[in-house]
């Protein structure tokens, strides 16, 4: 009688201790689970979203910009005036990318680096916050029209907070707040240094499909300045390892100093540009 009662007390307080673990498992896991996949491609349309590639993956986009559709069959709908992006970007660790490009827009090479600082919790901290630095040299100026140009007026600089949430299973949102810096602008009266912020959005309409737009706000554009804020919507296909982004936009430029500080488009007068990115994972 007395074993069964000895082995009835190590049993129950097995059960407590077994069960007190298990609710401290659970705690931890509600406190560490990440929200994941706020945006599936590396960028929203033109500005960078919050997403990176993963430790020791490499991503390449190939972006394509046709010329404006405002022309219709005289450029072909804009074929004729297309512009290409090669983006080559390597995940040093999950949180830390870092990147080299080429656009055919002004002949423009550029590195960058992009870095999550913190990552929204379901259950703790309600943002993701990255930070995107870039150093662009315009190559296609000329000295021909510039005779005192020297190399350091082909450079342009970039500094980028990305701060996102994942509001829903199918709404992610984010703002970005960006100083870029030019030290050859196209405008005479604009300031080289020059303050943007960016909004955009994604919702997911089914499971390989979403609707994905931004909108970047120029906060101390010259006065008279020829060029525009640029606005842009799209829609993102995720099929395996790529992800298919076409959109619309009012920029054809696709480097950050270029589409905040030099779109030229119209949305009202149909002076729009049709692209598209398409990433690859290795």
């Amino acid at each position: 009688m007395r074993l069964f009662l000895l082995l009835f007390l190590v049993g129950c307080l097995t059960g407590f201790a077994q069960q007190d673990l298990l609710d401290e498992i659970d705690q931890d896991t509600v406190i560490n689970s990440y929200a994941t996949a706020a945006f599936k491609g590396l960028k929203i349309v033109n500005f960078e979203s919050t997403k990176l590639t993963a430790k020791k993956e490499f991503t390449f986009v190939v972006a394509h910009r046709f010329g404006s559709i405002e022309n219709g069959f005289e450029t072909f709908f804009g074929l004729d005036e297309a512009v290409t992006k090669l983006n080559f970007i390597y995940g040093i660790s999950d949180a830390v990318n870092i990147g080299i490009s080429r656009s055919s827009y002004q002949k423009t090479y550029e590195g960058s680096l992009k870095y999550r600082l913190v990552q929204q919790q379901e259950n703790g901290f309600p943002f993701t916050i990255v930070g995107f630095n870039a150093i662009m040299v315009n190559s296609a100026l000329e000295e021909e029209n510039l005779p005192l140009l020297e190399f350091k007026h082909r450079l342009g600089y970039l500094a980028q907070a990305l701060v996102s949430r994942k509001v829903s299973e199918k709404l992610s949102l984010e703002i970005a707040p960006t100083f870029f810096h030019d030290n050859y602008v196209f405008y005479n009266e604009q300031e080289n240094s020059q303050y943007a912020v960016g909004i955009g959005g994604r919702y997911k309409l089914g499971k390989r499909w979403s609707l994905n737009a931004d909108y970047g706000y120029h906060l101390n554009r010259a006065e008279n300045s020829p060029f525009k804020n640029p606005l842009s919507i799209g829609i993102d296909l995720e099929t395996g390892g790529h992800v298919f982004q076409m959109h619309f936009t009012n920029a054809q430029p696709m480097n950050t100093n270029g589409f905040l500080g030099q779109a030229t488009g119209d949305w009202s007068d149909g002076d729009i540009y049709f692209g598209f990115n398409l990433s690859r994972v290795f």
